[in-house]
């Protein structure tokens, strides 16, 4: 058994091919145009990295014309850095363009770029010459949603023998140079649970999940429960013979093993929308997630350690350890994952490591890469605005690795797939479920709408929170601050509280207390007890005569008495707490109040009134739920500073009436545009104050903004 439980490190890497279009997950993350990532990687302390040394990438031609270039590059920074790579050569890939995984040449041509490799590279001592090959096998060959886009038995354990007689030759040829270099197979183990009527095809399932490792192993012979299913749909008893006599068992099992890999197969398709239903020769049926349906908390990695490395008594590692959620819960999935990966090794399984995956995120993969829409997920940093910004996850990886144990102190609390909001249908029977812990948010302005906002997403986030009201906590008086932090012991406060009314602002003295004397109050008390603060600004700190997008270090020049409150609540709070997070924003939607612009003016026009609105005032609107969403991420990754979030998307007040009205059904010809002077505004306003941001804060298009609006303000009214 290894001394100590490792930390590796690798970027999401698939380049999947769908038609005649390559989906290449290093080129849209720039993980392949940034050297530099490699040092970010080693500074995490990892003792290896899965490096991409793929196929299509080095010889999208053949094997005539193979491109050094991009992995000499690489391979040289790994030496220079002294952390070693796992080569991978064929990530859900099916080869250059001129092969693919049926093709009877493919084993041999994947043996001949290893050897190439090798040759090039006689010192990398660990490969995956094919990753996960049944998980590729099962979407290429059996649900047609990769090339070669087939839908039978045949053609899935052609492409799965395939896969693996290249590995084998593969690896042959790797150790003519390197006779101690490692295979480090990787396979997604997810576990098939089902109605009693289907337990014969979970149990095939169950059985078939560990094809790629049996056959390295020289399991798969006579007495194998899937052997007559090769044989009756393509395989000879030589070649699997040949597995069998010449057993060539992975150096490093690595399990891969994601919350929706665990599913289940249901006969009730009255249960699930048309779209679910499929089934096989005997019987239709849904397969669905496991963790979605069943009442019983998922058994888990510790389940999945435990299993293979009793099956097969070889090092075991976590080859990929990541879920595409909330920052919250991406690290306590790999908090997790590092906990099982110890507690297996101290009942004496030999767990030698977990591998922090998709680095610098991952795209598409809600759709399993069959379209390019561009749904981004980060990683260990987020690369959505083209420059890697390190998130908590990545801090949580280096005390990992460091042996230290983490504090951050959303790790306390369970994740979704552990709470009983991860089952989709209510029943009356029971929700194995853990308790939401660890020390909560304090949200303040409890009546406001940010405020329930933030509550709301808490709770479905996992973050306990309390929602407190001015009689509970009055921002502005340091004693009772004071008292609410000593009572709740929060590690973070974010302020909702404000005066929002920016007309009545200019006489209203009221508004200079709370938005800019209460933020400083916040900001003195929190620093001296320790707690984070989260504060909001607006887009009305500028003057409106920049003719681009405000970023944040564009000085703030305010035209009425709002935006001087606001200017002055920045500079308080920094003043006290320069380690404070304070987030621009404008021009505030959202799904569960009655009293924003949208909801106003599609009330009105609902009603056939005419809806006046300014038509020479340019903002940049902002969901709510998405500002929410971004905000706590950047508070769960520890920044400070000033931020920018809006929505993506510049537009008149009129247009944005405009928008809605069209995406809710109604047509634009109740919108009244006119000039904003004309509107009885007594406070001045910028005619542009559409906010960007410089500082990697990307958020969703007004586009999707909207279109997510309409969805919740459906689904908000229904229930």
């Amino acid at each position: 058994m290894t001394p100590t439980l490792g930390l590796w490190a690798g970027p999401e890497c698939t380049i999947n091919r769908v038609g005649d279009s390559y989906h290449d997950q290093c080129q849209r993350s720039g993980f392949d145009r940034r050297l530099d990532d490699l040092d970010l990687l080693a500074r995490l302390g990892v003792e290896r990295i899965r490096l991409p040394l793929l196929w299509e990438r080095a010889s999208p031609r053949g094997a005539k014309s193979i491109d050094w270039h991009w992995s000499d590059e690489r391979v040289q920074r790994l030496r220079t850095l002294r952390v070693k790579p796992i080569a991978g050569l064929l990530h859900h890939g099916s080869g250059p363009t001129d092969t693919h995984l049926l093709d009877p040449a493919f084993p041999q041509r994947l043996a001949d770029y290893a050897a190439a490799v090798a040759d090039r590279y006689p010192d990398i001592d660990a490969y995956t010459p094919v990753n996960e090959p049944l998980t590729t096998a099962r979407f290429s060959g059996l649900y047609g949603l990769w090339y070669p886009h087939r839908c039978d038995d045949r053609a899935l354990v052609r492409a799965l023998l395939n896969q693996m007689r290249g590995s084998v030759l593969a690896m042959r040829a790797i150790r003519k140079v390197n006779p101690r270099a490692q295979l480090v197979q990787t396979e997604d183990l997810g576990y098939v649970n089902s109605t009693p009527r289907l337990r014969y095809q979970a149990r095939f399932e169950n059985h078939r999940r560990w094809l790629s490792f049996d056959l390295l192993c020289g399991l798969v012979d006579a007495n194998h429960p899937l052997w007559v299913y090769l044989r009756s749909h393509g395989a000879s008893e030589s070649e699997l013979r040949e597995f069998v006599d010449q057993p060539l068992p992975p150096d490093i099992v690595g399990i891969n093993c994601y919350v929706t890999s665990e599913r289940f197969l249901d006969d009730r398709l009255s249960l699930y929308p048309q779209s679910q239903h499929g089934g096989n020769a005997r019987h239709c049926y849904a397969d669905v997630e496991s963790v979605r349906e069943l009442r019983c908390l998922p058994a888990g990695l510790e389940a999945r350690l435990r299993e293979t490395w009793a099956r097969y008594g070889l090092p075991v590692a976590i080859t990929e350890a990541h879920l595409g959620c909330t920052r919250e819960e991406q690290m306590r999935w790999l908090h997790q994952a590092w906990q099982a990966a110890q507690t297996v090794r101290t009942e004496g399984g030999d767990i030698c490591a977990v591998t922090a995956w998709a680095a610098f995120g991952s795209f598409d993969w809600d759709s399993l890469l069959t379209s390019s829409r561009g749904h981004y997920e980060p990683g260990l940093w987020d690369v959505s605005s083209g420059a890697p910004r390190p998130t908590a996850l990545a801090t949580l990886a280096a005390q990992l690795a460091r042996g230290e144990k983490p504090d951050h102190p959303v790790l306390e609390g369970p994740g979704w797939w552990q709470r009983e909001m991860r089952v989709r249908r209510p029943s009356a029977a029971p929700v194995q479920s853990l308790p939401s812990a660890g020390r909560p948010l304090l949200i303040t302005g409890a009546r406001g709408t940010l405020a329930q906002a933030f509550a709301r997403l808490c709770e479905a986030r996992g973050l306990p929170c309390h929602l407190l009201s001015r009689q509970e906590l009055d921002i502005a008086e340091p004693a009772s601050v004071t008292a609410a932090l000593e009572k709740w012991q929060p590690w973070a406060l974010v302020n909702a509280a404000g005066y929002v009314r920016v007309d009545e602002a200019e006489h209203q003295p009221a508004q200079w207390r709370e938005n800019a004397l209460g933020p400083g109050v916040l900001a003195q008390c929190c620093a001296s007890h320790g707690v984070a603060l989260l504060c909001f600004s607006s887009d009305l700190v500028f003057d409106g005569t920049k003719q681009a997008p405000y970023v944040e270090s564009d000085l703030p020049a305010p035209l009425n008495a709002y935006g001087r409150g606001k200017v002055e609540a920045e500079r308080r709070v920094f003043a006290h707490s320069p380690k404070a997070l304070i987030v621009r924003s404008s021009a505030f939607f959202g799904p569960w109040d009655s009293h924003n612009f949208v909801a106003q003016a599609l009330a009105a026009i609902s009603a056939g009134k005419r809806w006046p609105a300014a038509d020479d005032q340019w903002v940049s609107p902002t969901y709510v739920p998405d500002l929410v969403h971004a905000s706590l991420d950047l508070l769960v990754d520890g920044e400070a500073g000033v931020w920018h979030l809006a929505n993506q998307g510049a537009v008149t007040w009129a247009q944005f009436a405009s928008m809605a009205a069209e995406a809710a059904g109604l047509g634009r010809v109740l919108i009244d545009s006119r000039a904003g002077a004309s509107l009885g505004q007594v406070a001045l306003r910028p005619r542009y104050s559409v906010l960007s941001s410089e500082r990697c804060a990307v958020m969703p298009t007004l586009v999707e903004g909207m279109q997510r609006y309409m969805h919740d303000r459906a689904a908000a009214a229904s229930a």
